[in-house]
């Protein structure tokens, strides 16, 4: 299985330009890149002002609107009147000027979503599962593929951008934590599930580490005044996380930076464990199936549980320990400003195991290190998935933030 980003496919239909590869150039102009990545972040905006934050010419914008337009990635908002001479039209991202897919393999569960240029979820395809295999997985995307563009029109069917997979990387090492035997789990380190689904359809596909793609959606799709460097936690079966810095998530040699689900940390009780031992679902599934109760309410929605609350409470309070615990070791080596913590949580439950991770941090304090803001993640369960469709969106209309020097 390849364990980093990789495209399959092609398509000949315009606006889409598609490289086969890693290599980003050739897709759209940087200059239009960067226009649409402006707007994204900012909302509709007049040419002027588009003009000014960017840094490009007047005449420049003009072209690259008109362009923009003419291909539907942008449409005319509202015009703005009350100023001196013509009222000033804001141009906007147009929803249906782009469409994307994202998978989600998860160790318990699959995702298949389609989303607008605006990465607003129109469907999905659920199933739930013992274990992802290579087979399983396939099968599942094309049959999924194949219930989401049906429900596209042919006009829009062509402007599906590409699909992106976000999965744990080395899957087979994780044979144990699954409960089953590691010949069950072999198959995924000779498989390349990008390359499979790409020989099927016409356009790109995309292929990043789960937690990394979640931390991906947060950074695209998320609220957009956090700070430019920043941690994050995401909760799923096993706890994982991305490092973003400078605006851009930094992912490392293999794909595989903020894997902090190997942190050691110090628990209540004194003992030296891992993060991935208290802070990951796996472990709240183990203790209901240790009482008696089916864990299957975890798997089958994000945004509600049917789990006892005192199991649920217990969970959190080692959780938040543990969290507070490889947050402070973090910051002792980067001074990032904040730490965003979601996951495959019910916001309560997410808002509740943030709380508790500040009281923790502030009653552990360690002399010489400022504390970073914690905040709740703004995506949700939905963020690996989402952060799937964040990677041809990424790759084929976006900018890096820091592109922007005349704010």
């Amino acid at each position: 299985m390849r364990h980093a980003q990789t495209t399959a496919g092609h398509s000949d239909h315009a606006p889409f330009e598609v490289v086969r590869g890693t290599n980003q150039s050739g897709m759209r102009a940087h200059n239009e890149r960067l226009v649409l990545t402006l707007i994204r972040q900012k909302g509709p905006m007049a040419k002027s002002e588009i003009a000014r934050m960017s840094g490009l010419s007047a005449q420049t914008v003009s072209v690259i609107m008109r362009a923009l337009e003419a291909d539907g990635l942008l449409q005319k908002g509202t015009p703005i009147r009350g100023k001196v001479g013509q009222p000033s039209v804001p141009m906007g991202l147009a929803a249906e000027g782009a469409f994307f897919l994202g998978l989600k393999v998860g160790r318990r569960s699959l995702d298949m979503i389609l989303t607008d240029f605006l990465g607003q979820i129109i469907s999905r395809v659920h199933l739930t599962h013992r274990i992802p295999t290579p087979d399983s997985v396939v099968r599942f995307a094309n049959d999924a593929i194949g219930q989401l563009l049906e429900q596209l029109s042919p006009e829009h069917r062509d402007r599906v951008a590409g699909l992106g997979i976000a999965i744990p990387f080395r899957l087979w090492d994780w044979a144990d934590a699954l409960g089953v035997r590691s010949a069950d789990m072999a198959d995924w380190q000779d498989r390349d599930i990008a390359e499979d689904i790409g020989d099927k359809w016409s356009f790109p596909v995309y292929l990043k580490n789960d937690a990394s793609a979640a931390c991906g959606a947060e950074l695209v799709f998320g609220n957009q005044d956090r700070p430019p460097d920043f941690l994050y936690f995401f909760i799923g079966f096993f706890v994982g996380g991305g490092l973003v810095l400078d605006n851009a998530l930094y992912t490392g040699r293999t794909g595989n930076a903020g894997a902090v689900g190997s942190l050691p940390i110090s628990t209540t009780t004194g003992d030296r464990r891992q993060l991935i031992d208290v802070a990951s679902l796996a472990t709240l599934e183990r203790v209901l199936v240790e009482a008696g109760t089916a864990p299957d309410t975890i798997w089958e929605s994000s945004r509600t549980w049917s789990v006892p609350e005192a199991h649920c409470e217990k969970w959190i309070a080692e959780a938040a320990e543990g969290l507070a615990s490889a947050i402070t070791s973090s910051a002792c080596l980067i001074d990032f400003e904040c730490v965003v913590i979601d996951g495959w949580l019910p916001p309560p439950v997410r808002a509740e195991l943030v709380a508790q991770v500040e009281s923790c941090l502030t009653r552990n304090r360690v002399a010489g290190i400022d504390l970073p803001e914690v905040r709740g993640g703004t995506i949700g369960g939905e963020a690996r998935a989402l952060g799937a469709a964040s990677l041809p969106l990424s790759n084929r209309f976006l900018v890096d933030r820091n592109a922007f020097l005349k704010e």
